[in-house]
């Protein structure tokens, strides 16, 4: 390993690892799916479980997929590693030939090659262009080109709704304004410091008021909560009988739709209560690992401040019915 790669593996932190080996149980073999390999820190925890392993890796950003190629390089023919989004998965599975795998984790965060990164913003620490975009090459509106377009009440509707933010109507009317005045927001310092002035901080705020503005862009432009409810059900078709399925989400909105989607998997009914009969669909096709979702441990909080939010929920798929039943 060279010094770059050694750098990258001592700054990047995988959140819940222990625990994220301990739901999938790779020790017992078989093939894995890192469908946001990232870094590459997960799917070396499962690779490092059992010599009879291997890890099929997905991630949308190619500098991620570098890195996490030379990290994973001891592992020979164990790891491939594809380019595409983790909503692709069936796809992803099928050209890599493998029909049905042992278990299947997603880790929803923002990668910190991508947080870390001075140019793609996504943080307001540094600025740079308002991009945000999981993957350049995607064919996605940047989250400037967005706020360019954007309608002033489907702006304040989007801050609200993927960043719960009180004051998005007065944060979508000011970005509006400046858009009209002809100095549209096209940096993250821009944006941000836009967003302090409507909404100052209050002593005991524990985050910048920009995070959910920012948080609720970057979740427009790539959509991610559109394919989240997909990719569990393809998941779950993937898994073999007593495969796991394990997510791990990093604000309340991901976490809510994997546990509906796990509950309903469960075979919970999603029906409204005074609807006579079930037309959800509901069919119990995995027994839930968490009833309530794994969070870091305060060790882990400490030394890693990325696991303070993120929460880990996990399935196992169960055998299919005999035809008729």
């Amino acid at each position: 390993m060279d010094e770059s790669h050694a750098e990258i593996k001592s700054v990047h932190r995988p959140v819940l690892l222990a625990e994220v080996v301990r739901v999938l149980a790779p020790d017992r073999g078989g093939v894995f799916i890192d469908a946001t390999i990232g870094l590459g820190g997960h799917a070396e925890a499962i690779l490092e479980a059992s010599s009879d392993t291997s890890v099929i890796g997905i991630d949308q950003d190619s500098e991620a997929i570098r890195l996490a190629g030379a990290r994973l390089e001891r592992f020979g023919s164990r790891v491939i590693i594809h380019e595409g989004n983790f909503s692709d998965i069936s796809g992803i599975a099928s050209r890599a030939g493998v029909v049905s795998v042992n278990g299947i984790l997603a880790d929803l965060g923002v990668s910190s090659l991508q947080m870390d990164s001075e140019t793609r913003g996504f943080s307001f620490r540094y600025d740079a262009p308002l991009d945000m975009r999981m993957s350049t090459g995607s064919g996605r509106q940047t989250a400037a080109e967005m706020l360019e377009t954007i309608d002033q009440d489907e702006l304040a509707n989007l801050i609200y709704k993927f960043g719960e933010e009180r004051a998005s109507r007065k944060i979508a009317k000011w970005i509006i304004e400046r858009r009209d005045k002809g100095e549209p927001i096209r940096t993250t310092f821009q944006l941000a410091e836009l967003v302090r002035r409507a909404v100052p901080r209050k002593p005991k705020d524990k985050i910048d008021p920009a995070t959910r503005t920012f948080q609720a862009l970057r979740i427009a432009v790539n959509d991610e909560l559109g394919i989240l409810d997909g990719f569990v059900n393809d998941a779950v078709d993937l898994l073999k009988t007593d495969g796991v399925l394990a997510i791990i989400t990093f604000h309340s909105l991901e976490d809510r739709i994997v546990k509906h989607a796990f509950q309903k998997l469960a075979g919970k009914c999603q029906c409204p209560p005074r609807i006579p009969q079930c037309v959800c669909g509901a069919r119990r096709r995995v027994e839930l690992l968490t009833r309530k979702p794994i969070v870091a441990s305060e060790i882990e909080n400490d030394g890693n401040p990325r696991a303070r939010s993120s929460k880990l929920r996990a399935c196992r798929r169960l055998a299919d019915p005999p035809a008729g039943q």
